[in-house]
């Protein structure tokens, strides 16, 4: 598997169709939730994301402060169907919590995680800080992380 970090303008056109695809086959289709994806926040973040055979097994994109929450943010978590159950969801997670604090010196992290991965996301260090609401009409929950 090979993994990349890049800002927006350095992804090809190859990878942001990859990346927005992949995005609506599990969070509009898969999920059926009708949402506006491409929100804007996409210029003004990292997009972490790993291949393997020409394809897009995992991404998720960091925010930079401001952009959603005061502190830096991660968000659009997901790993392709025939990917899940191998551990990649960690992985990229890890590898995101890594970047974050070792590249771009910060060291809280806000996610707003869908309500029913929050054990994995606790395992991870991130400490639940609101009560459940809806979002795009699936429950979520706000989560801190701090080293």
């Amino acid at each position: 598997m090979k993994w990349a970090i890049k800002r927006f303008n350095q992804l090809n056109v190859n990878e942001v169709y990859e990346i927005l695809k992949m995005r609506n086959e599990v969070f509009v289709v898969e999920q059926q939730c009708i949402y506006q994806d491409c929100d804007g926040k996409d210029p003004n973040g990292y997009h972490l994301f790993a291949r393997e055979d020409g394809d897009v097994a995992a991404y998720l994109r960091i925010l930079d402060k401001g952009m959603t929450f005061d502190e830096i943010s991660i968000g659009r978590v997901i790993v392709a169907q025939s990917y899940r159950g191998k551990g990649i969801a960690k992985e990229l997670m890890l590898r995101a919590i890594d970047f974050v604090e070792n590249e771009l010196g910060e060291n809280v992290i806000r996610i707003s995680a869908q309500e029913y991965l929050f054990d994995f996301y606790k395992s991870l260090g991130f400490e639940k800080i609101s009560e459940a609401y809806l979002e795009d009409g699936i429950p979520h929950v706000e989560m801190l992380y701090k080293k």
